[in-house]
């Protein structure tokens, strides 16, 4: 009994399954879709000296700017070298840059990017001068310093030289500890704002009646495309990070606009889902011209006075390669729309061509964006 009763359970669940068939649409967490604002990373950037290079640094005569930063170094450390010819090669100035994540508290560390400034050839082995970083206020938020990672790689001999990636740019691995902290009560807000990814009026809409549903209160509310407003109800008042933590899991069915993306560059296409066309007739052919040389050697008759003298012979041939029309249907699918192009047998050079015919006809009902 127990076994036809499981067995019975089983056809259930699976009719069950059958039934519901596929989602309508495919939905993506809040968290996915948006930022909340003010909760956001802060650029830094400082300048340094990189030393200990083995002989691939800087032309100090070349680079003005290194052979002064490197005997203000020297004098802060007590070595005075004004007037002194300086021929070292084992120093490079460099840019370091780095992002402060949000709420980043004193002595964390953080990654550094490290990129040659002046002439020098690689940074390969080189490190890194204790750098202050600075953010766009002024402010000193982090110090770097450390032995650089190198991605790439130089060699060279007397007449030849090999280089693979960038060898002027490193990276150091926590290499800058944090000393100042950037204050965000994110605790204390009454009003959080919501910032959208890719900004759209429904999915903004829905964002907001997906978060009202859930915490059974009018709360949220778009503001305009790419901005949710939600006030704080008083059961979270002092705890907004517990309610962000519970709205950003909500499951939302994003929109988006019908969109084509053409790089002719590459050739890459990228269509959205919402693509659609009306009813167009397209052809496409391709024009040929064949030059061929054939030269001809002409021999003079015997005992002549004549000389053999090579004679040019040239044949042009034409040929236009013309395929037949092919009609798109109005309001096809995405997969109906590429399965009917590729259908003429043509490369993504000419589709392009078509793509931007058929939008000047006024037949895509898409933004179609050249890059």
């Amino acid at each position: 009994m127990r076994a036809i009763l499981t067995t019975a359970l089983a056809a259930i669940v699976l009719a069950a399954t059958l039934l519901a068939g596929p989602p309508a649409g495919a939905t993506s967490r809040i968290k996915d879709l948006a930022n909340v604002e003010g909760v956001r990373q802060n650029q830094l950037i400082g300048y340094g000296l990189v030393v200990g290079l083995q002989g691939t640094g800087d032309t100090i005569n070349n680079s003005p700017f290194t052979k002064q930063s490197l005997q203000a170094m020297l004098e802060r450390l007590g070595v005075n070298i004004r007037g002194q010819t300086l021929r070292t090669g084992n120093v490079a100035a460099v840019m370091v840059t780095a992002n402060l994540p949000p709420f980043s508290t004193q002595g964390t560390r953080v990654d550094v990017t490290v990129s040659a400034l002046g002439d020098a050839k690689s940074l390969q082995g080189g490190v890194l001068v204790i750098t202050p970083l600075l953010a766009a206020d002024g402010n000193v938020y982090a110090v770097a310093q450390g032995s650089l990672a190198i991605g790439g790689f130089m060699a060279e001999g007397e007449a030849a030289k090999i280089t693979r990636g960038v060898p002027t740019v490193g990276r150091i691995a926590n290499g800058a500890i944090i000393e100042r902290e950037i204050e965000f009560a994110l605790n204390r807000l009454t009003q959080v704002r919501l910032a959208l990814r890719n900004p759209d009026f429904t999915t903004a809409k829905r964002i907001a009646a997906a978060i009202n549903d859930f915490l059974g209160m009018p709360v949220a509310e778009p503001i305009d495309p790419s901005t949710v407003q939600l006030g704080v109800p008083k059961e979270y008042t002092g705890n907004v990070v517990a309610m962000l933590t519970e709205i950003e899991q909500l499951q939302v069915d994003p929109d988006q606009l019908a969109r084509i993306i053409v790089d002719e560059r590459s050739g890459i296409i990228v269509m959205g889902r919402d693509v659609r066309v009306s009813t167009v007739a397209v052809a496409q052919g391709n024009l040929t011209v064949t030059i061929s040389e054939s030269p001809e050697v002409s021999q003079p008759a015997p005992f002549s006075r004549g000389r053999t003298q090579v004679v040019p012979r040239t044949s042009v041939g034409v040929s236009e390669d013309g395929r037949k029309l092919a009609v798109v249907r109005e309001g096809i699918s995405l997969q109906q729309l590429v399965d009917g192009l590729n259908a003429l047998g043509i490369g993504p050079r000419d589709l392009i061509a078509i793509l931007q015919a058929i939008k000047a006809a006024g037949a895509i009902q898409a933004d179609l964006e050249v890059m």
